[in-house]
């Protein structure tokens, strides 16, 4: 049987993500591991059979579609998608949101009862940062209205703010618990994930409900509204296994997929798939699911060592998001349209 690559798995990755070389008679060196460049980056094997090579992708990989080679088997060549640094100086508890004029929002959230002096940022396509000196304490979640404004909960006083004109934060909502996760419908509906087990929705005008009640998050709710019009929900427990949940718009709480260690930030994308962040070493990523079927299964996408949020550049392309870093993805994903409300 001829030695060659059949695939690499997964596709796309984060620098210090993990993949994996498929193929047949790979080659094993008797005086070390093969030799496998991304790139022009040596990166590191962790472990290796004549049916797959594991490995890391290099921390200097730089963005883009890159070549992934073995050396000891010349004329084969496979490709990767690496995502390229964005933004770094961020502190990230959720997704990054893009406003209406397609900017990147982006938090500096800082730690509990802890107040920065800028807790927001927003940037251009370009990369140009523009900071947001508002007060907003413990910045968390992040989502753009249908009337074109940015909102944003604090996890600090329970209260989600509108970003009105010049950017003056105006109180939205308050009394939300531990305000983390926000997602709006297309009729305006605001849910707000209250960490300490309670899904409200806050209507137009502005009464406030409680529709579901989760288990408790160690962390945040995070948030995402489907095309389905049910929400879907992610809150990291201590558990063995957390799961994405769906809530329907009779109030009933499903569970869509349990397989996850530490699910985080979700998003949908124009065809209705859902990616789903997973935070859990040794399985972090990127994962897919298809919410359509009865029961879905999570197919890996992009590989990284830590992720807290994902969300879908409008201009086409995946943002993901570590604690400290904004990543791009390079990939053929498109966002969902939504009409702005009248």
């Amino acid at each position: 049987m001829p030695s060659g690559v059949s695939a690499v798995r997964p596709r796309w990755a984060v620098p210090g993500g993990r993949i994996a070389i498929h193929g047949t008679q790979l080659p094993l060196p008797v005086d070390g591991p093969p030799h496998v460049l991304i790139g022009t980056h040596d990166a590191r094997v962790v472990a290796a059979s004549q049916s797959a090579i594991r490995l890391v992708v290099p921390a200097e990989a730089a963005g883009g579609t890159m070549t992934v080679r073995i050396d000891e088997l010349p004329g084969e060549t496979a490709y990767l998608e690496v995502a390229s640094v964005f933004a770094t100086g961020v502190h990230q508890v959720d997704s990054p949101a893009f406003d209406a004029t397609g900017r990147l929002c982006v938090t500096q959230s800082g730690g509990r009862d802890t107040k920065v002096p800028v807790p927001l940022y927003r940037i251009s396509h370009d990369g140009i940062r523009e900071p947001l000196a508002v007060e907003i304490s413990n910045p968390t979640s992040m989502a753009l209205g249908p009337d074109g404004a940015m909102y944003v909960s604090s996890r600090f006083d329970g209260q989600v703010y509108r970003l009105g004109e010049q950017d003056r934060p105006e109180v939205y909502a308050n009394e939300l618990g531990v305000a983390t996760g926000l997602a709006f419908a297309p009729d305006g509906t605001l849910f707000v994930g209250d960490r300490s087990g309670s899904i409200l929705s806050v209507t137009s005008d502005k009464r406030v409900e409680v529709i579901a009640t989760l288990p408790a998050s160690v962390a945040a709710f995070h948030l995402a509204f489907g095309p389905d019009s049910c929400l879907y929900v992610t809150a990291p427990t201590f558990a063995t296994h957390d799961a994405v949940y769906r809530i329907t718009p009779s109030r009933t709480v499903e569970t869509v997929f349990d397989g996850f260690g530490r699910p985080q930030g979700l998003t949908f994308d124009a065809n209705g798939s859902l990616y789903v962040v997973e935070a859990l070493a040794g399985a972090a990523g990127l994962y897919k699911l298809d919410v359509s079927s009865k029961t879905a299964t999570a197919e890996l996408m992009a590989t990284a060592p830590a992720l807290v949020g994902v969300t879908v550049d409008p201009a086409g392309g995946l943002i993901l998001a570590s604690n400290e870093t904004i990543w791009r993805l390079d990939v053929d994903v498109q966002p969902v349209r939504l009409s702005p409300k009248p």
